[in-house]
C-alpha cells in the first residue's frame, strides 16, 4: 500500500472497524473523505479482498463507498464480514476484469469504465489480460521452454562482464547509464557495417557483436510471437481493426538486440521513449526478461497547454504510472503506440529476491528490427555532417504525434550540436520520402528545413510552432 498511500496508518481489527463504521446515510466529515478512511469501510466489509484490489476498485468508481461495495457484490466477492485467513504467502493482484473495471458495449467491444491511475499514485498489473487492456503491452509469462530460458540466461551472464556503461553529454554534464550495456546483431558482416556506418547520440558505436548461439535461436520464437500479438492487438483493440496510421504493414523481422544488464536492485533506467532513428514510426519491440524480476514502469506523456507550461513532471505525473511486473522468461511485446505516447522505464528496487542462477541480476533483450531505408547513408544529416536522429513530438499540444529530423551531436561529450531541424515526412505506411513504394497521399508533412537555433524554438530538443 506503500506504493499508493503515502501516509501509512495503524488501523484495529476489522471486526472493530465495522463496529465504529458510520451508518450508510451519516452526514460526511473531513476524515470520511481520506482515501485510507474508504478503505478501512471497505475492509471491514470485505476482509478476504485484498487492499490494492480494494483501492483498484474505489479509484474505479471515482472515490464512491457504496459503488464500490456494489461492484463488489455484483461480482460475488467473499461474503461481507466473513473473517479472513491469515497466511504467510506473498499476495499478488486478482483480475480488474473481475471487480467491473471494464464493461462491454452494445457492439460487443471492451472499454475501460474510468482511468485507473492518478497523479501521483502508482497501479501495480500482474494479469496479461489487464496489462493489454490497460497498457500498449502484451506480456507472455513462462515465454520459452525452461531449459532454453535457462540456457539463454547462462549464455548472455558469461558475457555480462564486459558491457559497458553508456556515457551521453546531458547539458554541461557527462553521465553514464546506470546499468551496463551492449549491443548485438545478426552477424559479423553486418558488426562491422554499424561500427563504421551507424550513429548513436552523435558517435559511432566501437563494440557491436554478433548475436550468440541461443540469441538467434530465440530470436526466431520471439518473431512469431511478435507477429501473431501484433496481428491480434490490431484485430482487437486498434479502431476498425486497422493498424494505426504509419505503421508497417511488413511482418516484424528482429536483426539487432540491445541487451541490458542490471545488476542489484540499484541499478536501473530513467523514463525514456527509445530512439526511432532506425526503427521508424510506430515502432515494435519485443523484451525478453531473464533472471531476477523487476518493475517496468510506463507512464503517458502528457502535452504542455501552451509554451510557458514548463513543469515536466507534473505533466508526465498527471495520469500517475502503471508498474508491471516481469518474472524470469517473460516477454513483454511493446506495441505501434508505446514509444509515440508513454515513456517506460526500469525502478530501482529496495529489495530484490535472488535468481537460482543470476543471483542478483537480470538480464533484458531487447529484440528490434532496423530498416533498410533508414540507413544512415539514406537519412537526413544536419549541419554538423552528421546523420540525423528521428524523434516524435510529445510535450508540444500543437505538434504532438509529428516527427522530425534533428542534430543529435550535443549528445556526445566535448561536441556541441547545430540546433539543425526539418520535419519527417513518412507515407501511411511509415516509409520515408525516399524510399522505394513510397506513397505521400494524405500525410501531413512541413518542408521547413530550418535551424532551430535560427528560429529561437530550441526547448529540451523538441520543436514547437
Amino acid at each position: 500500500m506503500d506504493a499508493f498511500i503515502s501516509r501509512k496508518r495503524q488501523h484495529s481489527t476489522t471486526e472493530e472497524l465495522a463496529e465504529n463504521a458510520p451508518p450508510k446515510d451519516a452526514a460526511p466529515t473531513g476524515s470520511q473523505d481520506d482515501t485510507d478512511f474508504k478503505l478501512a469501510i471497505l475492509a471491514s466489509l470485505w476482509p478476504g479482498v485484498g487492499q490494492q484490489t480494494l483501492l483498484e476498485t474505489l479509484l474505479a468508481h471515482d472515490g464512491n463507498v457504496d459503488a464500490a461495495t456494489a461492484a463488489l457484490v455484483r461480482d460475488e466477492s467473499p461474503s461481507p464480514r466473513k473473517k479472513a485467513r491469515t497466511t504467510g504467502a506473498p499476495g499478488y493482484q486478482s483480475s480488474l476484469s473481475s471487480f467491473n473495471i471494464t464493461s462491454t458495449t452494445s457492439s460487443g467491444e471492451t472499454r475501460t469504465i474510468k482511468p485507473l491511475t492518478k497523479k501521483g499514485r502508482t497501479l501495480h498489473l500482474y494479469s496479461p489480460t489487464d496489462i493489454e487492456q490497460h497498457c500498449p503491452c502484451t506480456l507472455i509469462h513462462n515465454f520459452l521452454p525452461q531449459d532454453v530460458a535457462n540456457s539463454l540466461l547462462r549464455e548472455l551472464l558469461d558475457e555480462s562482464p564486459t558491457y559497458t556503461r553508456e556515457t551521453f553529454q546531458l547539458f554541461d554534464n557527462v553521465v553514464q547509464s546506470p546499468h551496463t550495456i551492449c549491443f548485438y546483431v545478426d552477424d559479423y558482416d553486418e558488426a562491422k557495417r554499424q561500427k563504421t556506418e551507424y550513429i548513436y547520440n552523435g558517435a559511432r558505436v566501437k563494440d557491436v557483436r554478433p548475436s550468440l548461439p541461443r540469441m538467434r535461436e530465440v530470436s526466431v520464437i520471439v518473431q512469431e510471437a511478435v507477429n501473431r500479438e501484433v496481428d491480434r492487438r490490431i484485430r482487437d483493440f486498434y479502431p476498425g481493426g486497422k493498424k494505426l496510421k504509419y505503421q508497417t504493414e511488413d511482418p516484424w523481422a528482429p536483426n539487432a538486440a540491445f541487451v541490458n544488464c542490471y545488476d542489484g536492485g540499484h541499478e536501473s533506467v530513467g523514463y525514456h521513449s527509445d530512439q526511432l532513428t532506425y526503427l521508424g514510426p510506430r515502432a515494435i519491440i519485443g523484451s525478453l526478461s531473464l533472471g531476477v524480476e523487476r518493475e517496468f514502469r510506463i507512464r503517458r506523456v502528457v502535452p504542455r497547454d501552451d509554451e510557458t507550461d514548463s513543469d515536466a513532471d507534473g505533466r508526465a505525473d498527471a495520469e500517475g504510472q502503471i508498474a508491471i511486473h516481469l518474472p524470469h522468461n517473460s516477454l513483454l511485446v511493446m506495441h505501434a503506440e508505446m514509444q509515440e505516447e508513454w515513456k517506460h522505464s526500469i525502478a530501482p528496487a529496495q529489495s530484490i529476491t535472488s535468481h537460482p542462477i543470476a543471483g542478483k541480476k537480470r538480464i533484458n533483450i531487447t529484440y528490434r528490427h532496423y530498416r533498410a531505408h533508414l540507413h544512415p547513408k539514406l537519412t537526413p544529416r544536419c549541419k554538423c555532417g552528421t546523420p540525423c536522429v528521428l524523434r516524435c513530438v510529445q510535450r508540444n499540444k500543437m505538434t504532438k504525434g509529428r516527427y522530425c529530423w534533428m542534430c543529435h551531436v550535443n549528445y556526445t561529450p566535448g561536441r556541441e550540436g547545430c540546433g539543425w531541424f526539418e520535419w519527417a515526412v513518412f507515407d501511411r505506411d511509415g516509409r520515408p520520402s525516399w524510399a522505394e513504394g513510397f506513397k505521400g497521399d494524405g500525410v501531413e508533412s512541413d518542408d521547413d528545413s530550418t535551424s532551430l537555433k535560427e528560429r529561437g524554438n530550441v526547448h529540451n530538443n523538441e520543436p514547437k510552432q
